[in-house]
């Protein structure tokens, strides 16, 4: 069964910019907020208390969008990951962690 546009689902708190979905009226795209509440385990009620700026109903329209777009915005999340990653690649490691090490404090 197909959603006719008139049926389609809205997100009165989510935005398109330049085609990434972003909460309306801040810079919180709903991949990150996806990513804080998959990282640390945070519920509704933690994320609002960890941005207090956003509110309950913010949070739940990104977390509503991200399960109705969940294979395109975790294809999003893994590419995030990797430019991550391959950035600390690049980076190497940072000259506090070498003195560390250094001294025995790392392994």
């Amino acid at each position: 069964m197909s959603l006719s546009a008139a049926s389609a689902p809205q997100y009165s708190h989510i935005v398109l910019e330049d085609g990434v979905p972003t909460i309306a009226g801040t810079t919180m795209k709903v991949v990150e907020l996806v990513m804080a509440q998959v990282a640390y385990g945070w519920s509704p009620e933690e994320l609002h208390f960890q941005h207090p700026d956003l509110s309950l109903g913010q949070i739940h329209a990104a977390l509503a969008y991200y399960w109705d777009h969940k294979e395109q915005l975790d294809q999003d999340m893994e590419r995030r990951s990797r430019l991550a990653e391959e950035a600390r690649d690049e980076a190497g490691p940072s000259p506090l962690a070498a003195r560390l090490k250094s001294q025995g404090h790392m392994p």
